[in-house]
């Protein structure tokens, strides 16, 4: 052990001082050759003579400093100065090899690198929260295992208990999400907010950076006093004033103007709200604009409103809080009839948030990796071909009385060199890429707004740098290293050829890169398929010449009748138009209302998880023929079902067959108060729409009169006889010709809607279609080298083969028989690999297979026929092989 350390502390110090250490070596050589001369001296022998009998003894003392140099650490600081300079002559010698070099890893590290940054905005940079890792959701299941129709909350009642009882958490807190309006009078603007208890910044670990915050005495019931600012909303709306603490504002529907006590530290997001899902305006990804105080009303104790956050005690596992929590559930349940059939369910607060973006960017970033793979794998062809070609010079080389570690440090620096230059130019890439991908991904991916392109691309291309240069120079490394040097210079044959071992050296890394590029074309194929598969499926409603955009009349409930039947009006008198309507819950756009209902002919709930719970949605007359949904039975909605007259509704095709599979549904009712109260009669039925995913099948809906229903903010939907674009100026001047403050946002098409609803298929078919397209092209180039490079090194064996009678199409036949054999190989495995790599993939597919036998056998038979015309210039070239010139 104590030889091992002192050892140990020996090659340490060696990394430092080498000019001495080769000096002393020097000195004490010098010393021994005198002692030697002197010997001989003392034996006759006349001083000159001495002296070359004694170097004759001693040996050579050039070979002998080598290596004692060599002797040192692997990374000393002189070697590596020398070889780093060494290098670099090298490579400017031969700048077009080592530009190709760069530009192939390049490829790789800037697709992985930009991969890479968009994980490390969205996954890893945790939230601005104490001890994140201790948060945890506190959602509820149903005790029978079943999936719930509808998000339900938790009662006031019951996490307040939780939290005066539960051992297992420091505090826990109630919230809720909000939204409204700034009203101003050159249009208003939607703010998202949160509902929070007194409890739920000390629970978060959350301080203003600006003002004293909330107070106990801004808890309680009676209009909202004061608000906390989130500090992007504060930065877009108000400038950054920091005179605004302490002034009021201005908010649609409030009875007083709330005072301004803070503004939030930034970066603040969003809990999720699932009953809140479906609203127009939620965004869980979103920075919070405002957050509220809210206090539970002793009214309503036992209404399930609220969402629960919590964090765990130091030591606290959260299955042991969950059991805790489960027993305090069943005792509550016991006492109260409405507490039944639900249990709490804990849920880091970091797996949720990254639920959606893991979906997406995990496969990516494997996806990116293979093409890193290929990128090296082409790298460390090009550094073998090169090692081949410079096999003369590295055994001269050691001829000399170069150690083997001093040669394959040299390779190793010539490559870390090519991969540092491709990692400068793959970060250029991937900052592009990033940029790109920020542009075309859209909804595809969550907080995409804190992804930067900045020193988090810089680290992750130095690394895969590093990572590349020890990939693409193992196999060079190794050969040269291995070399024998007498074995090369007796047989100084022609530069560039290669013998049988590194050809299927090369034959196996092509063959590998095949099988990688045929795993990712594969998968773009299979996304390339669902999406065809999507746009054949019938939505039941026509998504061309519809412009939509939300519409939110912030002045009082007074004014929102004559508002939306003046806006309908004006909007509808604009040349161009065709139909205009009102509606909460346009297609494809998530909205609606989730709500527990009993219907008539079907057995009331014994308890309240088994209520009914469908989608409701609203519209004004018009909406259904604007859209194209087809009335089956009964009347559409008139300009009377309003308010005053009896309440009505309309449903789809999915309904009637669930609920009155033998009869019609039209006559019957719905109540959502109770059946002891008024009923809401169906008027009529519609066909089925895939109003809330393309790729899911019709459910049952209900459609309520926006007259009666009076949604504060929904959409208005417009039908034009032209592209919807060219009108949407004339509608917001309309709108705002009836009230100037009125709030108009998201103005977008119906198709537009449609795309935003596909992002994540459409974002990751892109980029795994680029992926494909960047690694088939470099194992095109790989193919056609490593059949360029057999035929230069076969060119003694294919001219004797023409002289004893092979004909030209012989010669062609083999050839492309080795490129055919090398590309089957290849494509057999990548399908193999494909066949489990798809499986990742299966969340992004709609009646599409991973194992989908079409596109695997398109996808193969493509590359194939691809791969052998890479193969065809070297075929040719083989064919013309003189064999007077090839044997001469």
């Amino acid at each position: 052990m104590t030889k091992w350390i002192i050892r140990l502390a020996s090659k340490a110090r060696g990394l430092f001082g080498q000019k001495k250490a080769d000096s002393e070596f020097v000195q004490e050589t010098q010393t021994h050759l005198q002692l030697l001369t002197d010997q001989f001296i003392r034996q006759g022998m006349d001083p000159k003579d001495a002296y070359l009998a004694a170097r004759r003894q001693f040996g050579n003392t050039t070979l002998l400093r080598q290596r004692h140099r060599e002797s040192r650490p692997l990374f000393s600081f002189p070697n590596l100065f020398q070889d780093l300079r060494y290098s670099l002559r090298m490579l400017a010698k031969n700048p077009t090899f080592a530009i190709i070099a760069a530009l192939t890893l390049a490829l790789g590290i800037g697709a992985t690198s930009a991969v890479f940054s968009l994980i490390q905005g969205v996954l890893l940079t945790p939230p601005p929260y104490q001890k994140p890792q201790q948060l945890m959701l506190i959602p509820s299941a149903r005790t029978d295992g079943k999936e719930m129709d509808n998000p339900r909350g938790w009662a006031a009642q019951q996490w307040m208990e939780w939290n005066a009882k539960a051992a297992s958490f420091q505090g826990i807190a109630g919230y809720g999400w909000t939204f409204n309006f700034l009203v101003r009078n050159d249009g208003s603007q939607s703010m998202q907010g949160m509902e929070v208890s007194k409890d739920y910044f000390r629970i978060m670990g959350l301080k203003t950076v600006l003002g004293p915050g909330f107070d106990n005495s801004d808890f309680g019931q009676g209009h909202v006093k004061s608000i906390v600012l989130g500090y992007e909303f504060w930065q877009r709306a108000f400038g950054g004033d920091k005179q605004i603490i302490g002034k009021t504002v201005r908010i649609s529907r409030w009875d007083g103007s709330p005072v301004v006590v803070g503004v939030m530290e930034p970066g603040v997001r969003f809990l999720p709200s699932p009953g809140a899902a479906k609203e127009p305006n939620y965004d869980v990804n979103a920075t919070v604009d405002m957050w509220v105080p809210a206090d539970p009303d002793p009214k309503n104790m036992k209404d399930p409103g609220w969402y629960v956050v919590g964090r765990l005690r130091d030591g606290v596992t959260p299955k042991s809080a969950q059991q805790e929590l489960a027993a305090l559930t069943a005792n509550e349940a016991s006492t109260e009839k409405q507490f039944e059939g639900f249990s709490p369910q804990l849920q880091p607060l970091t797996d949720e948030m990254n639920q959606d973006g893991r979906r997406i960017l995990l496969p990516l970033l494997g996806a990116s990796a293979l093409v890193l793979l290929i990128a090296c794998g082409n790298a460390a062809a090009l550094l073998l071909v090169r090692g081949l070609q410079r096999q003369q010079e590295y055994a001269v080389r050691i001829a000399m009385g170069m150690g083997r570690i001093g040669l394959l440090r040299q390779v190793l620096m010539e490559s870390l060199l090519l991969a540092l230059l491709g990692g400068a130019l793959g970060v250029g890439l991937a900052i592009c890429a990033v940029r790109l991908f920020k542009v075309i991904a859209g909804h595809a991916v969550p907080r995409l707004d804190g992804v930067t392109a900045g020193w988090a691309i810089l680290g992750w291309g130095l690394g895969l740098a590093v990572l590349a240069a020890f990939f693409a120079a193992a196999i060079p490394a190794l050969g040269a290293f291995r070399l024998s040097p007498m074995e090369v210079l007796k047989d100084a044959g022609p530069k560039g050829t290669a013998g049988v071992g590194e050809r299927r050296l090369l034959r196996g890394v092509t063959m590998l890169q095949t099988a990688l590029t045929l795993a990712l074309l594969v998968g773009a194929g299979l996304l390339i398929r669902t999406m065809v598969k999507i746009s054949e499926v019938p939505s039941g409603y026509n998504t061309s010449r519809v412009l939509t955009m939300s519409v939110t009349e912030v002045q009082s409930w007074s004014n929102w009748g004559p508002f939306h039947r003046q806006a309908l009006e004006r909007v509808a008198a604009i040349p161009g138009v065709q139909y205009a309507a009102f509606a909460w819950g346009v297609p494809l756009t998530g909205n609606n209302w989730p709500a527990t209902m009993d219907i008539e002919g079907q057995p009331p709930a014994a308890k309240e998880s088994d209520k009914i719970a469908l989608p409701m949605r609203a519209a004004t007359p018009d909406y259904f023929k604007l859209m194209g949904f087809g009335l089956i039975d009964g009347r559409e909605f008139r300009s009377t079902d309003d308010d005053k007259a009896p309440k009505v509704a309309i449903v789809n095709e999915a309904f009637t067959r669930r609920y009155f599979p033998n009869s019609n549904s039209v006559g019957r009712k719905v109540w959502f108060d109770g059946r002891d109260k008024p009923g809401i009669q169906i008027i009529g039925e519609i066909a089925n729409g895939r109003t809330d995913d393309l790729t899911q099948e019709p459910t049952p809906e209900i459609y309520l009169p926006l007259w009666q229903a009076q949604a504060f903010s929904k959409h208005l939907v417009v039908r034009t006889t032209a592209d919807p674009r060219t009108v949407a100026v004339a509608v917001e001047r309309a709108l705002r010709s009836v009230d100037p403050t009125a709030a108009i946002e998201n103005v977008k098409t119906l198709d537009q809607i449609r795309d935003d609803s596909l992002a994540s298929r459409t974002f990751a078919m892109h980029l795994l279609t680029g992926f494909s397209v960047v690694g088939s092209v470099l194992t095109l180039v790989g193919i056609y080298s490593v059949i360029s490079l057999s035929v230069a090194s076969r060119r003694r064996e294919l001219a004797i083969r023409s002289a004893i009678g092979a004909q030209q199409k012989d010669i062609r036949r083999l050839i492309l028989g080795e490129g055919f054999r090398l590309i089957a190989g290849g494509v057999l495995a990548g399908i193999a690999l494909a066949v489990v790599l798809s499986r990742v993939l299966r969340s992004f597919l709609f009646a599409v297979e991973p194992s989908d036998p079409v596109t695997f056998i398109v996808v193969g038979a493509l590359f194939v026929g691809v791969g052998l015309l890479a193969c065809w210039a070297p075929v040719r070239r083989a064919g013309k092989v003189d064999p007077l010139e090839a044997l001469r």
